[in-house]
């Protein structure tokens, strides 16, 4: 919720809302009946959002839906309809008369009425398709003495280590079938192809679902989690006749009630990680092991550097999956330095064979693009890292 909210609420479910009216950026002005609600917005400033019973007294809460629908003032204000019991009937009936939302106060959970509200909002209040607009883009711009080094060095390196990784090249394919190399999308500035040394068996990616749940060293792992995610609504159970707490809403192939399947996710939300790191996978090979443990798989990104795809120091680019689960901009603001073989995660901690949580990842991917952004960066500040991530590249743990 970033900006301040000022919700107008006709009805008498103010049990429901008492969350709403105590926080911070909202502001909720409560009125009894249609009447006082029409006279309210002809006399006062236009609310960001309505929200209405169902059943009010004398006219239900259709009819303030439809005054305000007849007014082009309101064109741009979130109607959202309440009902304390879920009723078939009147769900489509607010669906085929385009009502914003429609929510049952038994089920309700306030987080999820701002937040919907607040989608709402913006959405009908962002600029028209037909509107010029203009992005504002911040300008980068890499330096060029660390463009410059970028290919001094990868040049040079890529030379002095062709040898050797012939060698490894050769170990790969003895060991195992496939490709030697592995190229997968990822994401730093841009979308590119990544390279590397195939350390996994074939076919590793398949099994990164299950791996993921078990062995993510970045899962929060002081939080339960939930055997009963699957099971049947337990506000669903009281009902008869095969009723539901709330509109169904069918997912793959099962039928779940809204409120139920709001619970789950949030409760996936809480127990979920955006970075993957699997700890000890059991995908590796042998040879994968040793050149993940000396990091002789990442000499392939040498390429990357010369291509322009990555810089020798920035922060790691990550895959697809993970890179669109950055949304918040504390968390997206990493991918405003370019792309790196190494950076100041790495020799912060992963050196050091410490345990990193997603926070500190974020925190320290945050610092350097702090650094590398305008008049802050400093090419000896780079040189340090590099040397910095020399005793770096012998690691205990296979990650």
């Amino acid at each position: 919720m970033k900006a301040s909210l000022n919700i107008l609420y006709v009805g008498n479910e103010t049990k429901s809302l008492e969350k709403i009216r105590y926080q911070d950026n909202c502001s909720l002005t409560v009125l009894n009946n249609n009447l006082s609600a029409v006279n309210y917005l002809n006399t006062n400033k236009q609310p960001d959002a309505i929200i209405c019973d169902y059943n009010l007294p004398g006219n239900n809460g259709m009819f303030l839906f439809d005054w305000i629908r007849d007014r082009t003032l309101y064109n741009s204000t979130p109607f959202i309809l309440l009902e304390r019991e879920f009723n078939s009937d009147n769900f489509k009936l607010a669906f085929k008369k385009q009502v914003d939302d429609y929510f049952v106060t038994s089920t309700l959970l306030a987080s999820n009425l701002l937040n919907r509200i607040q989608y709402l909002s913006d959405f009908r209040n962002k600029p028209s398709s037909l509107e010029k607009v203009v992005p504002v883009q911040e300008s980068y711009k890499m330096p060029l003495s660390k463009r410059i080094f970028d290919i001094v060095l990868a040049s040079t390196a890529l030379l002095f280590a062709a040898p050797f990784l012939l060698l490894i090249i050769l170990a790969i394919r003895l060991e195992s079938k496939g490709k030697v190399y592995y190229i997968a999308k990822r994401v730093g500035r841009k979308t590119f192809d990544f390279y590397k040394l195939r350390s996994m068996r074939t076919g590793s990616d398949e099994l990164l679902k299950n791996l993921a749940k078990e062995k993510n060293q970045y899962n929060n792992v002081s939080k339960p989690i939930d055997h009963d995610a699957e099971a049947t609504c337990p506000k669903c159970k009281n009902l008869r006749n095969g009723k539901t707490c709330s509109p169904v809403m069918y997912v793959d192939t099962n039928e779940v009630c809204e409120y139920w399947h709001n619970f789950q996710q949030n409760k996936a939300a809480e127990n979920s990680a955006t970075f993957v790191k699997i700890s000890n996978d059991p995908r590796v090979t042998r040879v994968g092991k040793f050149i993940r443990n000396t990091s002789i798989d990442e000499l392939p990104q040498l390429i990357n550097v010369l291509k322009g795809d990555m810089s020798i120091v920035g922060n790691r680019p990550l895959p697809v999956y993970e890179a669109e689960l950055l949304t918040e901009d504390t968390m997206s603001k990493r991918f405003l330095a370019p792309a790196g073989i190494t950076g100041l995660w790495q020799v912060e901690l992963r050196g050091q064979g410490g345990v990193m949580s997603e926070a500190e990842r974020m925190k320290l991917d945050n610092e350097y693009a702090d650094h590398f952004r305008g008049d802050n960066f400093s090419f000896w500040y780079d040189i340090k890292l590099i040397l910095r991530t020399i005793p770096a590249l012998l690691q205990k743990e296979a990650v």
